[in-house]
């Protein structure tokens, strides 16, 4: 499959499954929502999952996203970079992090209190970028 064609079909879409590699070869999956740019899909997770561990190890992941129907979907692979942790509410994480919020939700009520948060959260941005997609389009 072009990944053009895949690209611009996830980009009507949200939410993927995320598949990365544990330290034995198997394959652990999670759901996560995401943001799309470009070629690069924008993931908010957190330091203490099994995902964040999976992926410091070995960057290469894979995204599956749904369509409407069970004969619509894309699959994409390509390799994940991760930010820091949010250490400070005013570090570049969190700074980050306020903008992947913005374009996914828009304001917050309290952005002090969302920074604060996202430091209690551990949280961190997986940059994912897709090298290539397979999958089936109606």
């Amino acid at each position: 499959m072009e990944l053009t064609a895949a690209l611009e079909f996830a980009a009507n879409h949200s939410e993927t499954l995320l598949t990365t590699l544990r330290r034995d070869g198997r394959p652990q999956q999670s759901v996560v929502n995401y943001l799309l740019e470009g070629s690069t899909f924008t993931i908010s997770i957190t330091d203490t999952r099994a995902k964040t561990r999976n992926l410091r190890r070995d960057p290469r992941a894979a995204l599956w996203v749904a369509g409407s129907g069970p004969y619509e979907w894309v699959s994409f692979d390509g390799t994940v970079s991760l930010s820091p942790v949010a250490t400070s509410p005013d570090d570049a994480t969190c700074d980050a992090l306020v903008d992947y919020y913005r374009l996914a939700a828009g304001e917050h009520e309290n952005w002090e209190e969302y920074r604060e948060a996202m430091v209690a959260d551990g949280r961190l941005l997986a940059r994912f970028t897709a090298t290539s997609a397979t999958g089936m389009l109606s």
